[in-house]
């Protein structure tokens, strides 16, 4: 009787989506994501506390994000390398310490340090915790991406009612409190770190290198994808951090009234995260990207001139539309480089945060020159560079290449 060889259980299980994994991260990242949002919501009682300028508060996002995305992808590319589960509990607890100082901080430059704990935090988990997502996905990699993504897009979302529940009735030291959050994510991300390190003794005789053929072709594209990724953090640090105090000083908005129009934004950021990882690995990834980007064009040029109520679902189309492709981009990236998803995620995700602190620091120089309606104008305009997603290779180039690399 002939026999039959057993198939290794390790590809098999590869190619099957853990959804409690993919669950669980995706609570940890909302957990992350919602301590980091903690700084964009406080900006309005710092700058009535600390008396700072539209630049100090720019700075404060260029700090936290430009410390994310500065040691994201180093992160990203050591742990390709030598794998960091048990990090990611750790990096929380560090943010959590960021939190207590800047709760009771009065200084500028102390207050600072404390923004950089809570990015180094955000640097340090943003890498592995996508690099779970990825093993956790199995085949449905759009999917998996969506479901990790729009717990942090869940999180972001939930800064402007921070501002209105938080720290309008407690101030500053509201920030206090969410200590907490970081220590239940900790103990979250405990129990990730044991399944991804079991994963990876499962898979360790697998090999993980990146295919050299068309490696011209492929920087190139990273190198457009980065920049429809800069372009929309900068579209959604204007609106996230500017948009309400424009409402503010131009419409005579009180803060949590201006703080929903941002919340509506973010949240329906966090639905089109969620839907747009299906709807990519349905209708093309780079389709998504192009659409999702230029597609939000004809909404943004409308912002700066809505208010009352038909600004509502204005902020809400535009949220849903713009950040349709963050799961996308970040998916779309992995394949432009196989076997390195630690370095890609760490580029593309701390790039994004990065952009965002950097956005905002240009927008706050800016509105001190030339009034915040001038950084409302600029933001609106800015989707018109997503038509350089027609210049990407398209998903089945990808697949040739990896074919003809094979």
């Amino acid at each position: 009787m002939e026999s039959r060889a057993v198939p290794a259980p390790g590809p098999k299980d590869a190619s099957q989506t853990v959804y409690r994994v993919l669950f669980a991260v995706s609570l940890a990242h909302l957990l992350n994501d919602s301590v980091q949002a903690v700084i964009p919501a406080v900006l309005p009682i710092l700058e009535k506390n600390l008396m700072l300028s539209y630049l100090q508060l720019g700075v404060i996002l260029l700090v936290m994000n430009v410390t994310a995305s500065i040691l994201q992808p180093v992160i990203g590319y050591v742990s390709d390398r030598i794998p960091l589960p048990f990090a990611m509990p750790i990096a929380m607890l560090v943010s959590g310490l960021g939190m207590l100082t800047l709760a009771f901080t009065e200084n500028y430059l102390l207050l600072l340090a404390a923004v950089g704990m809570v990015g180094i935090g955000s640097a340090v988990f943003h890498p592995e915790a996508s690099r779970v997502a990825h093993k956790a996905s199995g085949i449905q990699r759009g999917l998996g991406q969506s479901i990790f993504q729009v717990g942090g897009n869940v999180g972001q979302s939930l800064a402007p009612l921070m501002t209105a529940l938080v720290f309008v009735p407690l101030g500053q030291g509201g920030a206090a409190w969410f200590t907490a959050l970081s220590t239940i994510a900790a103990a979250v991300l405990v129990y990730i770190a044991f399944w991804s390190r079991g994963r990876q003794r499962q898979s360790k005789a697998q090999k993980r290198e990146v295919r050299l053929s068309y490696m011209n072709k492929r920087m190139i594209a990273l190198c457009l994808v980065v920049v429809i990724v800069a372009v929309r953090s900068w579209v959604v640090a204007g609106l996230q951090s500017f948009y309400p105090l424009f409402l503010i000083k131009t419409y005579g908005l009180q803060i949590d009234q201006a703080q929903i129009f941002a919340f509506l934004f973010l949240l329906a950021g966090a639905i089109g995260t969620f839907l747009g990882g299906p709807i990519g690995d349905r209708f093309g990834k780079r389709n998504l990207l192009i659409v999702s980007t230029v597609g939000a064009l004809p909404l943004t040029l409308l912002i700066p001139y809505a208010h009352g109520i038909w600004a509502y679902p204005l902020l809400f189309l535009t949220g849903f539309i713009l950040l349709s492709n963050f799961s996308v981009s970040v998916v779309y990236a992995q394949e432009l480089l196989p076997g390195r998803v630690g370095t890609v995620s760490g580029l593309i995700i701390g790039f994004a945060f990065g952009m965002g602190g950097l956005g905002a620091t240009v927008l706050g120089y800016l509105a001190d020159l030339h009034g915040l309606m001038f950084i409302m104008l600029l933001c609106s305009a800015l989707p018109a560079l997503g038509a350089l997603g027609f210049f990407l290779p398209k998903d089945a180039a990808l697949t040739e290449w990896e074919k003809a690399a094979a």
